[in-house]
């Protein structure tokens, strides 16, 4: 079935100028209008990928290699140990895991059963954790065992009752494995690392060990949720989007046409952007595995680890944010390791400086594009072509199948003319359902008629390529994740003796913002930066974690007493100069 969800009498009433998609013209050779949302789920994918690409290596980690096959087989093997412990159609199951094999296995396998997968961040502490479960209401969860104790630890009326660890050495290679247990101190500081003992799970090797999930256990279909990813969406504190297996199934479809020159089972994958992410579930795992490619797994970026590999096996297709391609361009120049051979790389998350761009060109001899996209959708919306059409500066075009405007931020039925600024609003088969149980929430951001309310202001020209002007929201985007001030603003606000905080994002000089905290002492209370900030690492992520904490005398409010986050930003912005 042919996908331009995005078609239609509903939203073409207007006759907007947006309906001839002017974008198509500009699209790279042998790159489709539309795409076909695959009849299946994500498991039929895999399967098919398996049967096809069997002996073909789908990962490898540390040098270790999981063929297809046997990804296969392992899939079926966790299927029906989490059957066992009685994961159902509709049950959410939480993975809080690093990448690794073990979670590729556990992703699909939790699919598999028609089970819903919840992402989180194993860096998450106790505090982000507990608002995720109570929402999301998961009773299995699978972990890194060095996080364990954390989930462990939840409160018990947020009903987790299993509990399956993860140690990810035992997805190492014998040599290493071996390495890791030397009486040694570097072996000692690595093992405890990656690993750790753990009492009261199930660990994940016994889970593997059962017997493989009967072939006529029912699968899941195209539009059951496969997927909720914590998102802060527009504003406040992290929702959960919806996302199908038709969501994502064609998110990967769309990524794999905008890329006509990567051939299917040959090509090359690393995945140094974590899997728990939207923007590396889709564009390193589903992408991947719907290819029949090797993917490369780093349980995170460390430019030694992934110039080991380049110097075996330089990747394909390398997604990535602009701070890991400069750091890989020094380190490569360090260790005098040729960076030619890398195919294609796209950047998103943050803006991505021509400086970089040129750079890493020069380095590679491939080609590096910026892109777009959030986890409501998938989440890739648009790209730059791979090829002499892009258009620096830009975040590209809509990918196949899907259909932008730039409407009126006060009445998005009303469109804003090329090259005029206005809100980004979106309609396509990636796009998600609404957000886990909060319909009102939905309703902001879903028009009657099906169209994403992004909250970014952009312009578009009339060739369709598309420039992020501002944010309606005001999410803070540092290293390639989103902050909500909300969440960060509540943590500090319970340091003694502030008596009020407000949390911006400032520019950074390599692209994306610094998470900057102003605060308001209450009288006679002294100003200590290092401790609120220290205080701050105790309840937040280290990536939430305010960069710089600034007193201030007062902050700037609206008429209703709500403080006025852009006129803080400006102070600060002031201040600076």
């Amino acid at each position: 079935m042919t996908t331009d969800s995005a078609t239609g009498d509903a939203g073409a009433r207007d006759h907007s100028p947006y309906d001839a998609k002017p974008w198509v013209a500009s699209y790279a050779p042998d790159v489709p209008a539309r795409v076909e949302v695959p009849e299946g789920s994500l498991s039929h994918l895999i399967d098919e990928s398996v049967r096809t690409y069997g002996s073909h290596v789908a990962l490898e980690f540390f040098g270790a290699t999981t063929t297809y096959a046997e990804l296969g087989d392992q899939i079926a093997r966790a299927a029906e140990g989490l059957r066992k412990l009685g994961v159902k159609k509709g049950d959410r199951v939480a993975l809080v895991l690093p990448n690794c094999p073990q979670h590729v296995a556990a992703f699909y396998a939790v699919l598999r059963l028609g089970a819903v997968v919840v992402e989180h961040n194993p860096l998450y502490t106790p505090r982000e954790l507990r608002h995720q479960f109570e929402d999301h209401g998961a009773t299995v969860a699978i972990v890194w065992d060095k996080v364990a104790r954390t989930v462990q630890e939840l409160p018990t009326d947020l009903g987790v009752t299993t509990v399956v660890s993860v140690d990810l050495t035992r997805a190492m290679p014998a040599s290493k494995r071996i390495a890791l247990r030397l009486p040694v101190k570097a072996a000692r500081s690595a093992r405890d690392q990656l690993t750790t003992k753990v009492t009261g799970t199930i660990r994940w090797d016994a889970l593997v060990a059962s017997r493989k999930l009967k072939a006529s256990y029912p699968r899941p279909e195209r539009d059951d949720l496969a997927l909720i990813q914590y998102t802060s969406g527009t504003t406040g504190l992290p929702k959960g989007a919806m996302l199908s297996h038709g969501n994502l199934s064609v998110n990967a479809a769309q990524s794999r046409a905008w890329v006509p020159t990567i051939e299917r089972g040959s090509s090359v994958v690393y995945a140094v952007l974590p899997l728990f992410h939207a923007y590396g579930l889709t564009l390193c795992l589903t992408f991947a595995m719907s290819m029949g490619a090797r993917l490369v797994l780093f349980p995170k970026f460390d430019p030694d680890l992934v110039l080991d590999v380049v110097k075996k096996r330089p990747p394909t297709f390398l997604p990535a944010v602009p701070p890991i391609y400069e750091r890989l361009v020094q380190a490569a120049e360090k260790r005098k390791v040729s960076l030619s051979g890398i195919q294609i790389a796209i950047s998103g998350a943050m803006s991505l400086p021509q400086s970089i761009v040129d750079l890493w060109e020069q380095k590679t001899g491939g080609y590096l594009v910026e892109g777009y996209g959030l986890s409501e959708c998938s989440p890739v919306l648009m790209a730059n072509p791979v090829g002499a059409t892009r258009k620096p500066g830009t975040v590209g075009l809509p990918l196949p199948s899907t259909e932008l405007r730039v409407a009126d931020p006060d009445d998005p039925s009303v469109y804003r003319p090329f090259g005029e600024d206005g809100e980004l609003l979106a309609r396509g088969p990636q796009v998600f359902s609404g957000y886990w149980r909060k319909p009102d929430e939905t309703a902001k951001v879903l028009t009657a008629d099906g169209w994403f309310r992004t909250g970014d202001i952009v312009t578009m020209d009339e060739d369709g390529f598309v420039r992020i002007v501002d944010r309606i929201k005001e999410l803070i985007v540092t290293g390639g994740f989103n902050v909500s001030p909300t969440e960060v603003e509540d943590a500090l606000r319970s340091f003694p003796g502030v008596a009020d905080v407000a949390v911006v994002g400032l520019p950074h000089r390599r692209g994306g913002e610094d998470v900057v905290a102003a605060v308001v002492m209450d009288e006679g209370a002294s100003f200590d930066e290092e401790a609120i900030r220290a205080y701050g690492r105790d309840c937040l992520t280290p990536y939430k974690v305010p960069k710089h904490v600034v007193q201030v005398d007062e902050l700037p409010r609206s008429i209703v007493g709500k403080v006025i986050r852009r006129k803080v930003r400006d102070q600060l912005l002031a201040a600076q100069h």
